[in-house]
């Protein structure tokens, strides 16, 4: 599978997203273990007001981010997977200064299904598997529209069955607020 069919079953993986009132996209990539390359688009939906609010305007703030992805690794040995699609739909929680721009964190814990239960020399002994992540950002521009943030991810099926061979990822993201 060549890059522009992944981005075209990443793009039609969300495409129900539309549908509905979107707060954000983002758009990702990074780099895991055994040089597996990784994109990810998605959509964000914001949870209603901020679950806490913390001195100095700081607060705590939820939102829902549903991505599709497309894995891929240039030195499978013969016979391996080289590439996965992967579907995610992760509940995060935001560390920030109210809604305005300025640094915030970013962590959360989800589920993802992959397409395949191995890629190069890495195997996953199941197809769904949970990812964590914790990053950190700055929201910036006009309106705040725009955030540019930097995550770690790691994903595994939590010892759901054995062998237990997750994957982590150093990751950049870009994001677009409506």
């Amino acid at each position: 599978m060549n890059w522009r069919k992944a981005v075209a079953v990443c793009l039609s993986a969300l495409a129900p997203a539309a549908a509905c009132a979107v707060d954000g996209v983002s758009m990702e990539g990074g780099r895991g273990n055994n040089s597996v390359d990784m994109v990810r688009i998605g959509a964000q939906w914001k949870l209603a007001k901020p679950l806490f609010k913390l001195d100095n305007d700081w607060q705590i703030s939820s939102y829902v981010d549903a991505t599709a992805g497309y894995w891929r690794a240039d030195n499978a040995p013969a016979g391996r997977n080289s590439s996965l699609v992967d579907i995610g739909l992760t509940p995060s929680l935001r560390l920030s200064r109210g809604d305005g721009p300025g640094f915030f964190l970013d962590t959360g814990v989800g589920a993802h299904l992959l397409s395949h239960t191995s890629i190069t020399t890495r195997s996953f002994s199941t197809a769904f598997q949970f990812g964590s992540h914790l990053g950190v950002g700055y929201r910036f521009g006009g309106r705040q529209s725009y955030e540019l943030s930097a995550r770690v991810q790691h994903l595994s099926n939590a010892a759901i069955k054995r062998p237990n061979g997750g994957i982590n990822f150093a990751q950049l993201r870009l994001a677009y607020h409506f």
